[in-house]
């Protein structure tokens, strides 16, 4: 799996996005909604570098 990037399309747009092989988005999350997820969940183990949303 590839490592999330963020992106800024737009001032104040800020979104997390995967590529595929291709090098085209394969997965596009609104920033401020992955993060409130991120505060509201705490996982029991450790997550791999650049893959948040990944885990338990």
């Amino acid at each position: 799996m590839s490592e999330r990037e963020l992106i800024e399309p737009h001032k104040g747009d800020k979104r997390y996005v995967r590529r595929d092989e291709k090098g085209q988005f394969s997965e596009v999350v609104d920033a401020g909604r992955s993060l409130a997820q991120d505060v509201r969940h705490h996982s029991e183990h450790k997550k791999p570098r650049n893959q948040g949303d990944r885990g338990d």
